[in-house]
């Protein structure tokens, strides 16, 4: 059966995020998280005959619904925002009027049992978004040394637990490699006690983000952006999690992901963005009733200010 947007994946802040684009019948756009596709869709319907819309994913699960969009003016990339400017040269674009980021793992991801994102099923360690290449989540449990293990732990994570866990995955893995979700579980369960439900999703996200590079990438994209964007042209993402907030957060203030400001002659702070939203929007309370995933969701504004 064809995945379809209603199962493949519900977008968060669909109205709010595109409302903040301020998208222009004729203007150009660029979903770089193609996903379900409800983010592009409505895009597409305020854009005239004359606007176009680009759009990014790197899982080949979407291809079913980029072909459901069936839109003349929309142009799909699968690869990873990461190279987001490359592929708009390609395409003869320098300048565009709007990204839009909906960051995170699909609820799609989570429950495919065969991807390995989520706790909850039985499988295989997998954990790529795009599983044409690269390292599983088993490879990192299995070939990186304790202290590697460790760091992630504690920086993608957040966990106090990090080195702990890490000791017990090296152990765990010099019995048998670690090859299934079952098998990881085995192995972190008895350190997390009455706690587990709360950090089980944070020891999942901490294999994950390092599995698909995502701060990196997610690092690179909105630096591009920023060059990319014409004057008043809109940014609008929204984030899942505190590590990626805090990179989009930076970025609308200083115009950079370190959040390093720059001066002028006169030491006045500049940057190259204005935020819209000064306070973050999250979902109402009737989208939180109806997509959990909406409920860790923040959006972010912001606008390219003109060069003085």
């Amino acid at each position: 059966m064809a995945t379809t947007e209603t199962t493949y994946h519900v977008p968060v802040l669909l109205r709010e995020s595109v409302d903040g684009l301020e998208v222009k019948p004729g203007g150009v756009y660029v979903d770089v998280t193609f996903g379900g596709g409800g983010h592009s869709k409505e895009i597409l319907r305020r854009l005239n005959g004359t606007g176009r819309l680009f759009g990014f994913d790197q899982d080949a699960d979407v291809l079913a619904n980029v072909a459901a969009l069936n839109a003349e003016n929309f142009t799909f990339e699968r690869g990873n925002f990461r190279y987001l400017r490359n592929f708009l040269r390609y395409e003869g674009v320098s300048e565009v009027d709007g990204v839009l980021a909906d960051l995170g793992v699909s609820s799609h991801h989570f429950d495919s049992e065969e991807r390995g994102f989520s706790f909850r099923f039985e499988g295989k360690l997998d954990m790529r978004m795009n599983r044409g290449g690269g390292q599983t989540a088993a490879d990192v449990v299995n070939t990186y040394d304790e202290q590697r293990l460790a760091d992630i732990f504690w920086h993608y994570g957040e966990l106090r637990q990090s080195r702990r866990l890490a000791k017990a995955l090296v152990a765990a893995r010099s019995q048998a490699p670690i090859q299934t979700v079952e098998q990881f579980l085995l192995a972190v369960r008895p350190l997390l006690g009455r706690d587990e439900k709360k950090l089980l999703p944070q020891v999942f996200q901490a294999l994950r983000i390092e599995v698909n590079g995502e701060l990196e990438a997610l690092s690179q994209m909105l630096s591009q952006a920023v060059e990319l964007l014409k004057p008043g042209g809109r940014l609008s993402v929204i984030t899942y999690h505190s590590l990626e907030d805090r990179l989009v957060k930076n970025l609308m203030r200083t115009g950079n992901v370190q959040g390093v400001a720059e001066q002028d002659f006169f030491g006045r702070k500049t940057s190259p963005l204005r935020v819209v939203n000064s306070k973050v929007i999250v979902a109402d309370a009737e989208e939180q009733a109806r997509n959990p995933r909406s409920r860790s969701a923040k959006l972010r504004i912001a606008e390219k200010v003109a060069e003085q």
